[in-house]
Parts: C-alpha cells; sequence; structure tokens
C-alpha cells in the first residue's frame, strides 16, 4: 500500500501523543483523500467527520486480528473507516456498509471506486438500522462497528449483538467524544443514550468488554466463545 504519512510530533502532552498515533497510522493516498472529502462535507454540510487515522488503523487491526471475512459498518462517514476495515480484512472478505443518508452513501461508493476495492468486496444497503438488521443473517458477521450517532443505533443493541458469531466483536465508535460521558452534569439525549449503551454492553455476561482512548474513543465488546 503506498502510504501517506508526515513525521511524528514530539513532546509529552495528550495532544501530541494522539497527534503521534494519527501520524503512525499510515493511510493510503485514497484514504487521505476521501478523508478530506470527508472533513469538507462536515465543514460545510454539518455532516459526521471521518475516523481519525488511529481510530482507523485500530478498525483494521481488530479486522486483521479476527481474520474477518463478513463485516458490518453501521455509518459511512465518507468510506474512510471502510476502507480502513477492508484492509485489516481478509482478501475475499465482504463489507456490508448500512447508511439512511444518501450522501453519505454516496461519498462511500466513490471512495471505494477510488481506491480501487473490487466491487463484489463492498455491499451498500440503504435505510435506517430498523429496517436493515432484520434483512441480516444472525451470528454470520466477524465483526460490527458503529459510527453513526448513538441514538440512532441505541433501541437496536439486540439486534447488532445478534449479528456476531461467537468470537466476534461490536466496536461502538465516538463515546468519549468531549469527555461528556464522564461528566456527570451532561445530561442530552446523545450523552445519556452513550452511557446506555455502555452499561448494557458491560453488564452482559456473554461480552468481554473495553474502552480503547484512542482518537473519540471505541467501546469494544466481544462476544465470548
Amino acid at each position: 500500500m503506498t502510504s501517506v504519512a508526515g513525521p511524528p510530533p514530539t513532546g509529552g502532552s495528550p495532544t501530541s501523543a494522539a497527534a503521534y498515533a494519527d501520524s503512525f497510522a499510515v493511510e493510503s493516498p485514497a484514504m487521505a483523500a476521501a478523508r478530506h472529502r470527508a472533513v469538507t462535507a462536515a465543514t460545510e454540510l454539518g455532516t459526521a467527520l471521518p475516523v481519525e487515522p488511529a481510530v482507523g488503523a485500530a478498525l483494521a487491526v481488530l479486522a486483521a486480528g479476527g481474520d474477518a471475512r463478513s463485516v458490518v459498518s453501521l455509518g459511512s462517514g465518507g468510506g474512510v473507516a471502510g476502507l480502513w476495515l477492508l484492509e485489516g480484512m481478509r482478501r475475499d472478505g465482504v463489507l456490508t456498509s448500512l447508511d439512511g443518508d444518501p450522501a453519505e452513501q454516496r461519498a462511500a461508493r466513490r471512495a471505494f471506486t477510488e481506491a480501487g476495492v473490487p466491487s463484489g468486496r463492498t455491499r451498500m444497503i440503504f435505510g435506517t438500522p430498523g429496517e436493515v438488521l432484520p434483512r441480516l443473517s444472525p451470528g454470520a458477521y466477524d465483526l460490527v462497528t458503529c459510527a453513526s450517532p448513538p441514538l440512532e443505533y441505541s433501541g437496536h443493541l439486540a439486534g447488532l449483538l445478534g449479528l456476531i458469531r461467537r468470537g466476534g466483536s461490536l466496536v461502538c465508535l465516538g463515546l468519549l467524544a468531549d469527555g461528556r460521558i464522564a461528566d456527570r452534569a451532561a445530561r442530552d439525549e446523545q450523552t445519556v443514550a452513550w452511557r446506555e449503551i455502555a452499561r448494557t454492553l458491560r453488564e452482559d455476561e456473554t461480552l468481554t468488554c473495553a474502552v480503547l482512548p484512542v482518537g473519540t474513543g471505541l467501546l469494544v465488546a466481544t462476544k465470548r466463545t
């Protein structure tokens, strides 16, 4: 993979540590281009920001570590997360990308096309979690990632977990954004949704869970074998 990366920053502050993690995660030119378009769209249109490079690399590692062949990605994010997932997945793996925003889905499709991803390796489905999840095969997926706002899928956790095989993982992105989940005074709907998701996954005895403080945070829940 042709890489795009700058020199790692120096210093010991949390900000420089995060910058180092992002610079350590080497993006391909296609990833960098998709990120640029997604950041521009987020600035101009208020769409979701793409995952940070360090988060993308973590997703690739999780996919590779699980020898993932079948992956579901909830929320397109301009296709950036999808490209990272495909990087870590088996070469015969298929990424199923779900999104209810047609502009986001078009951006992801463009990212995959420009990266030269074979059409058979991606499956793009338009719709909300409530509409799409019942159409997917239970227990058939190695990894499910959720990059959408938590309110969009907090009521569908059972369905998301039902998609994962034993030994597979559910990954929720963004729970540490702005530090609101740790702020007891924060009572907005999204933060409350995050707390409910985290509590539900942590209390499920069939899962092993961890919060990874990478980028805006990953909540990882692996189904016990």
